[in-house]
């Protein structure tokens, strides 16, 4: 098959990420400072955010049968590089106080990789660059976890997802072969096209171990339970990108293949999907409740997130594509800024994030802007109005009344309401009265980093007053022909 000029075109987000990863590699190779390949990555990320509104001019378009380029994937391009661009701040900030002796310049390597990673995943509609997208961000994630390697933590988390990612790309490969053996065909749309013909046992087989797959890499439940860990023993900043870009990325492909592939024509598919995002939104929220470290609550709540994620999936529709578009942006928003305050008030080295709950008791007294922009963040999470995590939910409530899923929809409102407890308790420590005694020593805000949190609460505060921006490109340019 030719590329044409308007293929590389379209691929442009990709080539120019691509290119950026070469140019950080030989810069890190290069220079003994962390900061020339920490500015190459900022702007090889720039260039590529650059590069979405000259790849929209082509679009919708297929690259090849791997690759479809269309205003749903250069959205959630727009989604990853963003992310990833706010990740790259925190990091600097974060392991710049680690010393002269924690060397981090192959960091942005790493995460310029898993970037690339998502990028194929949102676009793929074929399993070969599925699988590709997959691997090369599950690749650069594990090494990621494992870059605080001064602490027995990162070590542990990192081999428990390298276990877990080869167990659900087991599962994902095993479903592939048996729905090529059915329909012999690895592309999206001719599987949808050839189904009709097929062996219900082996599609539904097959069907069933790519959701345990999916299921491991978006951690519900009940594939969750590596998630608190993780989040607990990776450093902050790459605890926010296994919340965000490798979640995200995941979804949006799953919303993919479920609509060229026919994954909603199987009621069974869709069923499990139901019970599955009911129980992730009560045992998310029900185990944040008991936690008292902040990395795993958040990890908790994530879980319960993206079960609420799953109620608009169930609901399929063009609302729903909408409201997962909408819902993701506000999640990665919120969660970013979350995980930002936890990286600007650790001490970088990877051995002693700031992350009992005691150690933000008092914060509002000893850096209250932190304070506010953290409180901005949970509120968020929690759906309260005037922040993006409001005009979310209401988004997901009315996909999933529309389609008449009442029992999700209750079990969706309980949960918000579980949730909300959790969240103010943190808010509740960082506004209690300054204990001396127990006081942890606070890091100083390197710039950078807290110039993004602004920056993303200023967003989150924004789009929850005004969402009609976000809304409009979604509608426009964010949705799946159902």
């Amino acid at each position: 098959m030719t590329i044409t000029q308007a293929d590389l075109l379209a691929l442009l987000p990709l080539l120019v990420l691509g290119t950026a990863i070469v140019v950080v590699m030989l810069a890190a190779a290069f220079s003994r400072s962390a900061r020339v390949p920490m500015l190459l990555a900022l702007l090889g990320l720039a260039l590529a955010l650059a590069s979405l509104p000259l790849a929209q001019q082509t679009v919708p378009r297929q690259v090849t049968p791997l690759l479809v380029i269309d205003g749903f994937a250069l959205f959630y391009m727009c989604l990853v590089f963003a992310a990833t661009f706010a990740v790259v701040v925190f990091a600097f900030a974060y392991f710049s106080r680690g010393g002269a002796d924690h060397d981090h310049r192959a960091l942005y390597i790493l995460l310029l990789l898993a970037a690339l990673g998502s990028a194929v995943l949102v676009a793929s509609s074929h399993f070969a660059s599925f699988l590709l997208g997959l691997e090369l961000l599950s690749v650069s994630l594990f090494t990621l976890i494992a870059f605080a390697r001064r602490t027995p933590r990162a070590l542990e988390a990192a081999i428990k997802y390298l276990v877990l990612a080869g167990l659900s790309s087991a599962f994902l490969m095993f479903g592939m072969a048996l729905i090529y053996a059915d329909v012999g065909s690895l592309e999206f749309i001719r599987i949808a096209m050839l189904a009709h013909d097929s062996n219900d046992t082996y599609m539904l087989a097959g069907l069933a171990l790519l959701l345990v797959g999916m299921g491991f890499k978006l951690a519900v439940v009940p594939f969750h339970m590596w998630t608190p860990d993780i989040y607990e023993g990776a450093s902050a900043p790459v605890a926010a990108l296994v919340a965000t870009i490798s979640k995200g990325a995941m979804l949006a492909l799953m919303l993919r293949y479920f609509v060229s592939a026919g994954g909603y024509q199987s009621a069974s598919a869709v069923l499990a999907l139901t019970w599955i995002a009911i129980a992730s939104m009560l045992i998310g929220n029900l185990l944040a409740l008991l936690q008292d470290n902040i990395k795993r609550i958040l990890a908790y709540s994530s879980i319960a997130h993206l079960g609420y994620m799953l109620v608009a999936f169930v609901a399929g529709g063009p609302l729903a594509v909408e409201a997962i578009g909408y819902y993701l942006s506000a999640y990665f928003v919120a969660m970013l800024g979350a995980f930002g305050v936890v990286s600007l008030l650790s001490n970088g080295a990877g051995l002693t994030d700031t992350e009992r709950l005691e150690d933000y008791r008092g914060l509002a007294w000893r850096q209250p802007w932190l304070a506010g922009a953290f409180t901005a963040m949970l509120l968020s999470l929690a759906g309260i109005p005037l922040t993006m995590g409001f005009v979310a939910k209401f988004y997901i409530i009315v996909a999933g009344v529309n389609a008449a899923l009442w029992l999700p929809v209750i079990v969706l409102v309980v949960g918000s309401a579980l949730g909300l407890v959790y969240y103010l308790r943190i808010v509740a420590a960082m506004y209690s009265p300054l204990d001396t005694t127990s006081m942890v020593v606070l890091q100083p805000v390197v710039a950078a980093g807290g110039l993004m949190l602004v920056v993303l609460t200023l967003l989150l505060l924004w789009l929850g007053v005004a969402p009609q921006p976000l809304m409009q490109l979604l509608i426009h340019g964010g949705t799946l022909a159902m």
